[in-house]
Protein backbone atom coordinates (compact mmCIF):
# COMPACT_ATOMS: atom_id res chain seq x y z
CA UNK A 1 0.00 0.00 0.00
CA UNK A 2 2.83 2.38 0.85
CA UNK A 3 4.43 1.64 -2.52
CA UNK A 4 1.16 2.40 -4.31
CA UNK A 5 0.87 5.68 -2.38
CA UNK A 6 4.37 6.76 -3.42
CA UNK A 7 3.61 5.93 -7.06
CA UNK A 8 0.43 8.02 -6.89
CA UNK A 9 2.36 10.95 -5.41
CA UNK A 10 4.99 10.76 -8.12
CA UNK A 11 2.32 11.09 -10.82
CA UNK A 12 0.78 14.18 -9.24
CA UNK A 13 1.36 17.51 -10.98
CA UNK A 14 0.91 20.67 -8.92
CA UNK A 15 -1.00 22.94 -9.59
CA UNK A 16 -3.67 20.24 -9.67
CA UNK A 17 -6.53 21.08 -11.99
CA UNK A 18 -5.75 24.79 -12.11
CA UNK A 19 -4.68 26.90 -15.10
CA UNK A 20 -3.88 30.57 -14.44
CA UNK A 21 -5.34 33.33 -16.55
CA UNK A 22 -2.95 35.51 -18.55
CA UNK A 23 -3.13 38.49 -16.18
CA UNK A 24 -2.24 36.26 -13.21
CA UNK A 25 1.04 35.16 -14.80
CA UNK A 26 3.22 38.25 -14.00
CA UNK A 27 2.72 37.72 -10.25
CA UNK A 28 3.28 33.97 -10.46
CA UNK A 29 6.37 34.46 -12.63
CA UNK A 30 7.85 36.99 -10.19
CA UNK A 31 7.28 34.59 -7.29
CA UNK A 32 8.79 31.66 -9.19
CA UNK A 33 11.86 33.80 -9.89
CA UNK A 34 12.42 34.33 -6.18
CA UNK A 35 10.51 37.53 -5.31
CA UNK A 36 9.92 37.52 -1.56
CA UNK A 37 7.52 40.47 -1.23
CA UNK A 38 4.51 41.01 -3.48
CA UNK A 39 1.39 43.19 -3.55
CA UNK A 40 -1.49 42.25 -5.82
CA UNK A 41 -4.32 44.79 -5.85
CA UNK A 42 -6.91 43.34 -8.21
CA UNK A 43 -10.61 43.92 -8.79
CA UNK A 44 -13.49 41.83 -7.48
CA UNK A 45 -14.04 38.37 -9.00
CA UNK A 46 -10.59 38.27 -10.61
CA UNK A 47 -9.60 34.96 -8.99
CA UNK A 48 -7.17 36.33 -6.42
CA UNK A 49 -7.71 33.63 -3.80
CA UNK A 50 -7.93 30.83 -6.34
CA UNK A 51 -4.58 31.89 -7.81
CA UNK A 52 -2.72 32.25 -4.52
CA UNK A 53 -4.31 29.18 -2.93
CA UNK A 54 -2.95 27.05 -5.76
CA UNK A 55 0.42 28.79 -5.54
CA UNK A 56 0.73 28.10 -1.81
CA UNK A 57 -0.16 24.43 -2.39
CA UNK A 58 2.61 24.22 -4.96
CA UNK A 59 5.12 25.75 -2.55
CA UNK A 60 4.06 23.48 0.31
CA UNK A 61 4.53 20.40 -1.88
CA UNK A 62 7.92 21.57 -3.16
CA UNK A 63 9.57 21.16 0.27
CA UNK A 64 8.57 20.76 3.94
CA UNK A 65 7.58 24.15 5.35
CA UNK A 66 4.84 26.03 7.23
CA UNK A 67 2.49 28.10 5.07
CA UNK A 68 -0.18 30.47 6.41
CA UNK A 69 -3.10 31.74 4.37
CA UNK A 70 -4.46 34.69 6.35
CA UNK A 71 -7.90 36.31 6.17
CA UNK A 72 -9.33 39.18 8.23
CA UNK A 73 -11.23 36.63 10.36
CA UNK A 74 -11.32 32.89 11.02
CA UNK A 75 -14.92 32.70 9.75
CA UNK A 76 -13.89 34.26 6.41
CA UNK A 77 -11.06 31.76 6.07
CA UNK A 78 -13.46 28.90 6.66
CA UNK A 79 -16.10 30.30 4.32
CA UNK A 80 -13.84 31.25 1.40
CA UNK A 81 -11.30 28.39 1.35
CA UNK A 82 -12.24 25.52 3.67
CA UNK A 83 -15.92 25.42 2.64
CA UNK A 84 -15.61 27.46 -0.55
CA UNK A 85 -16.07 26.48 -4.19
CA UNK A 86 -15.17 27.92 -7.56
CA UNK A 87 -17.95 29.10 -9.86
CA UNK A 88 -17.65 25.70 -11.57
CA UNK A 89 -18.47 23.91 -8.32
CA UNK A 90 -15.01 22.61 -7.46
CA UNK A 91 -14.08 22.81 -3.79
CA UNK A 92 -10.96 24.83 -2.98
CA UNK A 93 -9.76 22.00 -0.75
CA UNK A 94 -9.90 19.62 -3.72
CA UNK A 95 -7.06 21.48 -5.42
CA UNK A 96 -4.92 19.46 -3.00
CA UNK A 97 -4.88 15.83 -4.24
CA UNK A 98 -6.05 13.40 -1.57
CA UNK A 99 -3.00 11.20 -2.01
CA UNK A 100 -0.66 13.95 -0.71
CA UNK A 101 -2.81 14.81 2.33
CA UNK A 102 -1.57 13.23 5.55
CA UNK A 103 -4.04 14.84 7.96
CA UNK A 104 -6.89 17.41 8.05
CA UNK A 105 -8.04 19.38 11.07
CA UNK A 106 -11.34 21.14 10.39
CA UNK A 107 -11.51 22.99 13.69
CA UNK A 108 -8.07 24.58 13.29
CA UNK A 109 -8.26 24.71 9.46
CA UNK A 110 -4.97 22.81 9.11
CA UNK A 111 -3.81 20.46 6.37
CA UNK A 112 -0.66 18.39 6.86
CA UNK A 113 0.85 17.01 3.64
CA UNK A 114 2.67 13.71 3.31
CA UNK A 115 5.98 15.59 2.99
CA UNK A 116 5.20 17.14 6.44
CA UNK A 117 4.44 20.62 5.10
CA UNK A 118 1.67 22.42 6.97
CA UNK A 119 -0.93 24.68 5.33
CA UNK A 120 -3.12 26.56 7.79
CA UNK A 121 -5.93 29.08 7.32
CA UNK A 122 -5.88 31.86 9.91
CA UNK A 123 -7.82 34.98 10.88
CA UNK A 124 -5.61 37.99 11.58
CA UNK A 125 -8.10 39.02 14.26
CA UNK A 126 -6.51 36.25 16.37
CA UNK A 127 -2.93 36.61 15.14
CA UNK A 128 -1.52 36.47 18.68
CA UNK A 129 -2.06 32.71 18.67
CA UNK A 130 0.88 32.45 16.29
CA UNK A 131 3.42 33.32 18.98
CA UNK A 132 6.29 30.84 18.71
CA UNK A 133 5.37 29.59 15.22
CA UNK A 134 7.79 29.53 12.33
CA UNK A 135 6.14 30.11 8.92
CA UNK A 136 8.14 30.60 5.75
CA UNK A 137 5.19 31.71 3.58
CA UNK A 138 2.34 34.09 4.49
CA UNK A 139 -0.42 35.10 2.10
CA UNK A 140 -2.63 37.96 3.35
CA UNK A 141 -6.06 37.87 1.69
CA UNK A 142 -8.05 41.15 1.60
CA UNK A 143 -5.26 42.83 3.52
CA UNK A 144 -7.05 46.20 3.38
CA UNK A 145 -9.57 44.77 5.85
CA UNK A 146 -7.04 43.13 8.15
CA UNK A 147 -5.57 44.53 11.34
CA UNK A 148 -2.43 46.40 10.21
CA UNK A 149 -0.20 44.95 12.91
CA UNK A 150 -0.66 41.41 11.54
CA UNK A 151 2.18 42.13 9.12
CA UNK A 152 4.28 43.79 11.82
CA UNK A 153 3.85 40.67 13.94
CA UNK A 154 4.93 38.21 11.22
CA UNK A 155 7.55 40.32 9.42
CA UNK A 156 10.50 39.52 11.73
CA UNK A 157 9.72 35.79 11.52
CA UNK A 158 9.75 35.86 7.72
CA UNK A 159 12.92 38.00 7.71
CA UNK A 160 14.64 35.40 9.88
CA UNK A 161 13.47 32.56 7.60
CA UNK A 162 14.08 34.39 4.32
CA UNK A 163 10.36 33.82 3.83
CA UNK A 164 7.76 35.12 1.41
CA UNK A 165 4.87 37.54 2.08
CA UNK A 166 2.10 38.26 -0.42
CA UNK A 167 -0.62 40.87 0.08
CA UNK A 168 -3.73 40.72 -2.08
CA UNK A 169 -6.81 42.92 -1.77
CA UNK A 170 -9.23 45.25 -3.41
CA UNK A 171 -8.93 48.86 -2.16
CA UNK A 172 -10.67 50.11 0.97
CA UNK A 173 -9.67 53.76 0.89
CA UNK A 174 -6.24 55.13 1.59
CA UNK A 175 -5.58 52.98 4.62
CA UNK A 176 -2.65 50.69 5.55
CA UNK A 177 -2.96 48.76 2.28
CA UNK A 178 -2.57 52.01 0.36
CA UNK A 179 0.42 52.93 2.53
CA UNK A 180 2.02 49.56 1.79
CA UNK A 181 1.57 50.05 -1.97
CA UNK A 182 3.03 53.55 -1.85
CA UNK A 183 6.07 52.26 0.06
CA UNK A 184 6.60 49.32 -2.26
CA UNK A 185 6.36 51.31 -5.51
CA UNK A 186 9.83 52.71 -4.96
CA UNK A 187 11.36 49.47 -3.67
CA UNK A 188 12.99 47.17 -6.26
CA UNK A 189 12.62 44.19 -3.91
CA UNK A 190 8.82 44.35 -4.08
CA UNK A 191 6.47 43.24 -6.87
CA UNK A 192 3.49 45.63 -7.11
CA UNK A 193 0.57 45.35 -9.49
CA UNK A 194 -2.79 47.16 -9.51
CA UNK A 195 -5.32 45.71 -11.96
CA UNK A 196 -8.83 46.98 -12.65
CA UNK A 197 -11.23 45.51 -15.18
CA UNK A 198 -9.84 47.90 -17.79
CA UNK A 199 -6.59 45.92 -17.63
CA UNK A 200 -7.84 42.35 -17.15
CA UNK A 201 -11.03 42.44 -19.26
CA UNK A 202 -12.14 39.60 -16.97
CA UNK A 203 -15.63 41.04 -16.37
CA UNK A 204 -17.80 42.45 -19.13
CA UNK A 205 -19.69 45.71 -18.90
CA UNK A 206 -23.05 43.93 -18.69
CA UNK A 207 -22.06 42.28 -15.41
CA UNK A 208 -20.98 45.62 -13.96
CA UNK A 209 -24.21 47.28 -15.15
CA UNK A 210 -26.16 44.50 -13.40
CA UNK A 211 -24.36 45.35 -10.13
CA UNK A 212 -25.45 48.98 -10.54
CA UNK A 213 -29.04 47.90 -11.20
CA UNK A 214 -28.93 45.84 -8.01
CA UNK A 215 -27.98 48.91 -5.99
CA UNK A 216 -24.18 49.23 -6.09
CA UNK A 217 -23.17 52.89 -5.99
CA UNK A 218 -20.91 54.41 -8.71
CA UNK A 219 -18.22 55.01 -6.08
CA UNK A 220 -18.40 51.37 -5.02
CA UNK A 221 -18.13 50.28 -8.67
CA UNK A 222 -15.01 52.44 -9.01
CA UNK A 223 -13.50 50.79 -5.95
CA UNK A 224 -14.49 47.17 -6.52
CA UNK A 225 -14.02 46.93 -10.29
CA UNK A 226 -11.57 49.72 -11.17
CA UNK A 227 -9.41 49.62 -8.02
CA UNK A 228 -10.03 53.23 -7.01
CA UNK A 229 -8.71 54.21 -3.58
CA UNK A 230 -10.87 57.35 -3.35
CA UNK A 231 -14.04 55.91 -1.84
CA UNK A 232 -12.84 54.97 1.62
CA UNK A 233 -14.26 52.06 3.55
CA UNK A 234 -17.82 51.30 2.46
CA UNK A 235 -20.16 51.43 5.44
CA UNK A 236 -17.62 53.40 7.51
CA UNK A 237 -19.16 55.33 10.40
CA UNK A 238 -16.54 58.08 10.40
CA UNK A 239 -14.92 58.25 6.92
CA UNK A 240 -16.90 61.37 5.97
CA UNK A 241 -15.93 63.13 9.20
CA UNK A 242 -12.27 62.19 8.84
CA UNK A 243 -12.26 63.63 5.33
CA UNK A 244 -13.69 66.88 6.69
CA UNK A 245 -11.05 66.90 9.44
CA UNK A 246 -8.34 66.44 6.84
CA UNK A 247 -9.74 69.20 4.60
CA UNK A 248 -9.94 71.54 7.61
CA UNK A 249 -6.35 70.63 8.60
CA UNK A 250 -7.43 69.13 11.92
CA UNK A 251 -5.25 66.07 11.25
CA UNK A 252 -1.93 67.72 11.81
CA UNK A 253 0.72 68.30 14.47
CA UNK A 254 -1.17 68.82 17.74
CA UNK A 255 1.23 69.91 20.49
CA UNK A 256 0.73 69.09 24.13
CA UNK A 257 -0.17 72.27 26.05
CA UNK A 258 1.91 72.11 29.24
CA UNK A 259 -0.32 74.67 30.97
CA UNK A 260 -3.33 72.34 30.85
CA UNK A 261 -3.92 68.94 32.37
CA UNK A 262 -4.47 65.87 30.25
CA UNK A 263 -7.45 63.51 30.32
CA UNK A 264 -7.47 59.89 29.19
CA UNK A 265 -10.19 57.63 27.79
CA UNK A 266 -9.84 53.85 27.95
CA UNK A 267 -11.27 50.81 26.24
CA UNK A 268 -10.66 47.88 28.58
CA UNK A 269 -9.45 44.61 27.11
CA UNK A 270 -9.51 41.44 29.10
CA UNK A 271 -8.78 38.85 26.40
CA UNK A 272 -8.05 41.39 23.66
CA UNK A 273 -6.66 44.91 23.29
CA UNK A 274 -6.69 47.72 25.84
CA UNK A 275 -6.59 51.19 24.28
CA UNK A 276 -5.82 54.57 25.83
CA UNK A 277 -6.33 58.00 24.24
CA UNK A 278 -4.78 61.16 25.74
CA UNK A 279 -6.65 64.42 25.11
CA UNK A 280 -6.96 68.05 26.25
CA UNK A 281 -9.88 70.45 26.21
CA UNK A 282 -9.37 73.99 24.89
CA UNK A 283 -12.74 75.75 25.07
CA UNK A 284 -14.85 73.88 22.51
CA UNK A 285 -11.81 72.23 20.91
CA UNK A 286 -10.81 68.66 21.76
CA UNK A 287 -7.14 68.00 21.05
CA UNK A 288 -6.17 64.33 20.83
CA UNK A 289 -2.43 64.29 21.45
CA UNK A 290 -1.49 60.64 21.94
CA UNK A 291 -2.75 57.05 21.94
CA UNK A 292 -1.60 53.58 22.91
CA UNK A 293 -2.76 49.98 22.37
CA UNK A 294 -1.54 46.68 23.78
CA UNK A 295 -2.98 43.34 24.87
CA UNK A 296 -2.62 40.57 27.45
CA UNK A 297 -1.14 43.08 29.91
CA UNK A 298 -2.18 43.85 33.47
CA UNK A 299 -3.17 47.17 35.00
CA UNK A 300 0.31 47.54 36.49
CA UNK A 301 1.68 47.67 32.93
CA UNK A 302 -0.72 50.41 31.82
CA UNK A 303 -0.08 52.39 35.00
CA UNK A 304 3.59 52.44 34.02
CA UNK A 305 2.63 53.59 30.50
CA UNK A 306 0.86 56.56 32.10
CA UNK A 307 3.79 57.31 34.41
CA UNK A 308 6.29 57.19 31.54
CA UNK A 309 4.42 59.92 29.67
CA UNK A 310 5.39 63.52 30.57
CA UNK A 311 1.78 64.62 31.09
CA UNK A 312 0.13 65.98 34.23
CA UNK A 313 -3.23 64.24 34.53
CA UNK A 314 -6.73 65.32 35.43
CA UNK A 315 -9.38 62.62 34.82
CA UNK A 316 -9.33 59.05 33.49
CA UNK A 317 -12.54 57.72 31.90
CA UNK A 318 -13.40 54.05 31.51
CA UNK A 319 -16.55 52.26 30.24
CA UNK A 320 -19.31 51.00 32.53
CA UNK A 321 -17.78 47.51 32.89
CA UNK A 322 -14.99 49.04 34.96
CA UNK A 323 -17.35 48.58 37.90
CA UNK A 324 -17.65 44.84 37.41
CA UNK A 325 -16.02 42.68 40.06
CA UNK A 326 -13.13 40.44 39.09
CA UNK A 327 -14.00 36.81 39.87
CA UNK A 328 -10.55 36.08 41.28
CA UNK A 329 -9.82 39.20 43.35
CA UNK A 330 -13.34 40.46 43.99
CA UNK A 331 -12.14 43.97 43.10
CA UNK A 332 -13.50 46.24 40.40
CA UNK A 333 -11.17 47.73 37.78
CA UNK A 334 -11.60 51.14 39.40
CA UNK A 335 -10.64 49.72 42.82
CA UNK A 336 -7.54 48.05 41.39
CA UNK A 337 -6.62 51.30 39.63
CA UNK A 338 -6.67 53.16 42.94
CA UNK A 339 -3.95 50.79 44.19
CA UNK A 340 -1.73 52.31 41.48
CA UNK A 341 -2.73 55.87 42.32
CA UNK A 342 -5.17 56.21 39.41
CA UNK A 343 -8.65 57.57 40.14
CA UNK A 344 -10.99 56.56 37.35
CA UNK A 345 -14.41 57.85 36.34
CA UNK A 346 -16.81 55.16 35.12
CA UNK A 347 -19.08 56.17 32.28
CA UNK A 348 -22.76 55.16 32.29
CA UNK A 349 -23.96 52.23 30.20
CA UNK A 350 -24.95 53.54 26.79
CA UNK A 351 -25.93 51.91 23.52
CA UNK A 352 -23.31 51.66 20.79
CA UNK A 353 -25.60 53.54 18.39
CA UNK A 354 -26.04 56.43 20.85
CA UNK A 355 -22.30 56.57 21.44
CA UNK A 356 -21.56 56.64 17.71
CA UNK A 357 -24.03 59.49 17.22
CA UNK A 358 -22.38 61.39 20.08
CA UNK A 359 -18.99 60.89 18.41
CA UNK A 360 -20.30 62.01 15.02
CA UNK A 361 -21.85 65.12 16.56
CA UNK A 362 -18.59 66.00 18.29
CA UNK A 363 -16.21 65.19 15.42
CA UNK A 364 -16.10 68.78 14.13
CA UNK A 365 -14.51 69.82 17.44
CA UNK A 366 -11.69 67.26 17.34
CA UNK A 367 -8.10 67.71 16.18
CA UNK A 368 -5.78 64.69 15.90
CA UNK A 369 -2.00 64.55 16.10
CA UNK A 370 -1.27 62.89 12.75
CA UNK A 371 1.92 61.14 13.86
CA UNK A 372 1.14 59.98 17.39
CA UNK A 373 -2.44 59.04 16.52
CA UNK A 374 -1.85 57.31 13.18
CA UNK A 375 -3.19 53.98 14.44
CA UNK A 376 -6.27 55.60 15.96
CA UNK A 377 -7.01 57.34 12.64
CA UNK A 378 -6.71 54.08 10.68
CA UNK A 379 -9.08 52.38 13.10
CA UNK A 380 -11.65 55.18 12.84
CA UNK A 381 -11.54 55.03 9.04
CA UNK A 382 -12.04 51.25 9.03
CA UNK A 383 -14.76 51.11 11.72
CA UNK A 384 -17.78 50.11 9.68
CA UNK A 385 -21.20 48.51 9.63
CA UNK A 386 -21.48 44.76 9.18
CA UNK A 387 -22.71 43.80 5.70
CA UNK A 388 -25.41 41.22 5.05
CA UNK A 389 -24.23 39.51 1.84
CA UNK A 390 -27.48 37.59 1.41
CA UNK A 391 -29.81 40.60 1.58
CA UNK A 392 -27.24 43.10 0.23
CA UNK A 393 -27.83 45.59 3.05
CA UNK A 394 -25.81 46.95 5.97
CA UNK A 395 -26.75 45.70 9.41
CA UNK A 396 -27.36 48.13 12.24
CA UNK A 397 -24.26 47.06 14.15
CA UNK A 398 -20.52 47.50 13.64
CA UNK A 399 -18.07 44.81 12.59
CA UNK A 400 -15.99 43.65 15.55
CA UNK A 401 -12.39 43.49 14.34
CA UNK A 402 -8.98 45.15 14.85
CA UNK A 403 -10.51 48.61 14.31
CA UNK A 404 -13.11 48.23 17.06
CA UNK A 405 -11.00 48.83 20.16
CA UNK A 406 -9.69 52.30 19.36
CA UNK A 407 -13.06 53.22 17.84
CA UNK A 408 -14.81 52.20 21.06
CA UNK A 409 -12.24 54.20 23.00
CA UNK A 410 -12.95 57.28 20.86
CA UNK A 411 -16.67 56.78 21.48
CA UNK A 412 -16.02 56.73 25.24
CA UNK A 413 -13.90 59.88 24.93
CA UNK A 414 -16.73 61.76 23.21
CA UNK A 415 -19.26 60.50 25.75
CA UNK A 416 -16.97 61.65 28.59
CA UNK A 417 -16.62 65.12 27.08
CA UNK A 418 -20.37 65.44 26.60
CA UNK A 419 -21.36 64.12 30.03
CA UNK A 420 -18.47 65.17 32.25
CA UNK A 421 -16.26 67.87 30.74
CA UNK A 422 -18.39 70.22 28.68
CA UNK A 423 -19.14 73.44 30.56
CA UNK A 424 -21.18 75.43 28.08
CA UNK A 425 -18.50 77.37 26.28
CA UNK A 426 -15.78 75.17 27.77
CA UNK A 427 -13.31 75.75 30.60
CA UNK A 428 -11.94 79.28 30.95
CA UNK A 429 -8.43 80.24 32.12
CA UNK A 430 -9.49 80.66 35.76
CA UNK A 431 -10.90 77.13 35.75
CA UNK A 432 -7.69 75.75 34.26
CA UNK A 433 -5.54 77.60 36.80
CA UNK A 434 -7.73 76.29 39.60
CA UNK A 435 -7.37 72.72 38.37
CA UNK A 436 -3.60 73.05 38.08
CA UNK A 437 -3.34 74.31 41.66
CA UNK A 438 -5.86 71.83 43.00
CA UNK A 439 -4.39 68.61 41.67
CA UNK A 440 -0.92 67.69 42.84
CA UNK A 441 -0.75 63.87 42.47
CA UNK A 442 -0.13 62.94 38.85
CA UNK A 443 -2.82 60.23 38.66
CA UNK A 444 -5.74 61.74 40.56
Amino acid sequence: MAEAGREAEEKIVIPYGYDPRWYQLPLLTALDRGCKRAIWCVHRRAGKDLTLWNWIIKQAWSKPQICYYIFPTYSQAKKVIWDGMTKDGKRFIDFIPNCIIKQKNGSELKIRLTNDSLIQLIGSDDIDKLVGTNPSICVFSEFALQRPDAWSFLRPILAENDGTAIFQSTPRGKNHFWDLIEMAKGNPNWFVEVLGVNETKAIDQQAIDKEVEDGMSPDMVAQEFYCSFDLGVEGSYYAKYLLEAKDEERICSVPWDRTKRVHTAWDLGYNDSTCIIWFQIHGQVINIIDCYEDNTKGLDFYAKVLRDKPYQYDRHFIPHDGNQHDKQTGLTYTAKAREFGITMTTLPLNSIDAGIETARGMFHRVSFDAKKCAQLLKCLENYRKAYDEKNRVYKERPVHDWSSHFSDCFRYLCTAVKNNLDTGTGPNDDWVDGMLNKHQPRFT
